[in-house]
């Protein structure tokens, strides 16, 4: 279990705890002295709830590294993604709703544009949408491989999974995106002799997937990424004695949340006040309530300063729907930094905000920004603390000891 010495210390409680998860939330300063993301943003919910509560900032990984979302969700999940490796391919096809079993290997494809001479020259197809997308997966699920069977699922957007079960496969499988332009896509690849035939199979599904593809005019190629298999991890319930609720719009997120056995709500829309009427539904059937927010890490990706901050500042807007639910502990955090200004995932702390009226200790510290929580009074901890965290403000944890 992620902290074998959680599960004897549980008790029986009916408060309820909700962690806003805000990907890529931290950010920094486009020029010395400036704001951050979340500093620029006008947030006076957020701001009140961490005049009366306390901040921190979380380490998602390990000092100085830079995660991936699902081991940086792993943490926030009590999971050390350093024990617990889990890749993109069981992530997004589990999002998708595709069972990936104990020896199916699960792959995330990207469909891309290449030229005349098979190199690539847009990794993403032009961010084709849905309906452009969805008959192309339609062709790739017609693809069959002597001696496995593959399934195939719309992600989003450019996005899919395959799911290949068969005999003695193995996911030790370099990538076959380049991760960059102007070259072709790669061959899959075993890292360990184990997983050679498999690569082999998957090789003569991207062969026959790039004669179907050859036509289309944007998404005439493709490429695979996070080769993996079901980690088969503890669950959320018997390792924190909790119901869990997973509120999320993209497959990922919903896929490391099944994986952990959170159960996944769906809900029309995607915009904040969505997800937190989406909460509010469920609100009597679970006490713990995983609430997802894309668009932050998204706009930090695409180097849109303005655009992160606006996204914050939709959270705040809507917070109130969340707050009238009168949550017992209240976490707002994000898994990971995705500042702007590298256009890419980081390795800088992650702001943190913890609100338990009934259990908190305030600090002094009346904003919620990158520059007050690192004077916060929980510190710079592990992501990995998160859920003991909570569990402790829900009154849910006994003394440990004599």
């Amino acid at each position: 279990m992620p902290f074998d010495y959680i599960p004897p210390l549980l008790r029986a409680s009916d408060k309820r705890i909700v962690l806003l998860v805000l990907d890529g939330l931290g950010g920094l300063p486009l020029e010395p002295g400036g704001p951050t993301e979340l500093e620029a943003a006008k947030t006076p919910k957020m701001d009140r709830l961490a005049s009366e509560g306390m901040l921190g900032q979380t380490i998602p990984i390990r000092p100085g590294i830079t995660p991936g979302s699902g081991p940086a969700h792993l943490a926030l999940f009590g999971y050390d993604p350093i024990h617990y490796e889990i890749g993109r391919g069981v992530l997004e096809s589990t999002g998708v709703g595709l069972h990936v079993g104990v020896g199916d290997v699960a792959t995330r494809g990207n469909f891309c544009t290449l030229d005349s001479n098979g190199n690539i020259v847009d990794r993403r197809a032009g961010r084709i949408s849905n309906e452009v997308a969805a008959p192309l997966v339609e062709r790739l699920k017609l693809i069959s491989v002597p001696g496995v069977s593959t399934e195939v699922s719309m992600v989003k957007e450019y996005r899919f999974a395959v799911v290949m079960r068969g005999d003695g496969l193995q996911p030790d499988i370099d990538d076959t995106d380049p991760q960059r332009t102007g070259v072709p896509p790669l061959p899959a690849t075993a890292r360990t002799p184990e997983s050679e035939p498999t690569a082999e199979l998957y090789n003569q599904w991207i062969a026959q997937a790039f004669e179907v593809l050859a036509d289309d005019p944007k998404a005439n190629g493709l490429t695979l990424r996070g080769f993996s298999t079901d980690p088969n991890l503890p669950s959320f319930q018997s390792s924190y004695g909790l119901n869990p609720a997973c509120i999320s719009v993209y497959p990922m997120y919903r896929g490391v949340s099944r994986l952990v056995g959170m159960k996944i709500v769906d809900f029309p829309g995607d915009k904040p006040e969505d997800e937190f009427a989406a909460v509010a539904k469920v609100w009597d059937e679970h006490d713990f309530f995983f609430v997802h927010i894309k668009k932050t890490d998204s706009k930090g990706e695409d180097g849109d300063f303005d655009g992160k901050v606006k996204i914050i500042e939709g959270v705040d807007t809507a917070l109130p729907n969340l707050l009238d639910l009168e949550p017992d502990v209240l976490i707002i955090t994000g898994d990971h930094s995705t500042p702007a200004l590298m256009r890419s995932h980081s390795w800088h702390p992650v702001p943190f905000l913890l609100w338990a009226p009934a259990t908190v200790r305030p600090d002094d510290q009346t904003e919620f920004g990158e520059r007050p929580c690192a004077r916060g009074s929980l510190g710079s901890f592990p992501a990995l603390d998160t859920i003991p965290l909570a569990l402790a403000h829900a009154e849910r944890l006994e003394k440990y000891g004599a």
